[in-house]
């Protein structure tokens, strides 16, 4: 069984460890790498952990961390998903969807009425979750990645 964890900056462990399970097993589908945190301190990963208004949810199946996402206050009313992941253990168990569902009640509470996301153009797996999830591509022009050419793609679900 499932359960979700909110985390707080003392949980700075699992955060860690279930980020960098995320960025190793997934590299394509984050703008991060791996070698941005290898050797990070402590103190940086519970810095991640200290942004005021910001949501870090963890899965855990068996104690053991099978996946994550944060949610980020905005402005005008726009909070952002980010760094959802789920382990290949857990995929296809609808763990993406619940974690999402935390993100949007999160939203909602804090007075929201946008919730955006950015993918990596490609992740088919990751724009059908979206999709399934009430997110729908825009035309706006998500962040450059790391080739100085391809952008993400921005996704936005409306909350009220």
């Amino acid at each position: 069984m499932v359960t979700l964890r909110m985390i707080t900056k003392g949980d700075w462990p699992l955060w860690q460890e279930v980020r960098v399970a995320a960025l190793t097993d997934a590299p394509h589908a984050f703008k991060s790498r791996i070698a941005d945190w290898h050797g990070s301190a402590r103190e940086q990963w519970r810095a991640s952990l200290t942004v005021p208004g910001c949501l870090h949810v963890v899965a855990l199946c068996d104690k053991l961390p099978v996946g994550m996402v944060r949610g980020l206050p905005g402005d005008g009313g726009t909070h952002a998903l980010r760094s959802l992941w789920v382990s290949p253990r857990a995929r296809g168990q609808r763990v993406g969807d619940r974690l999402i569902g935390e993100v949007v009640t999160w939203a909602l509470e804090s007075g929201a009425t946008t919730l955006e996301l950015s993918v990596i153009p490609g992740n088919a797996h990751a724009l059908a979750l979206y999709r399934r999830n009430g997110f729908v591509l825009t035309e706006a022009l998500g962040e450059v990645l790391s080739d100085g050419v391809t952008r993400e793609q921005v996704m936005v679900r409306g909350l009220r």
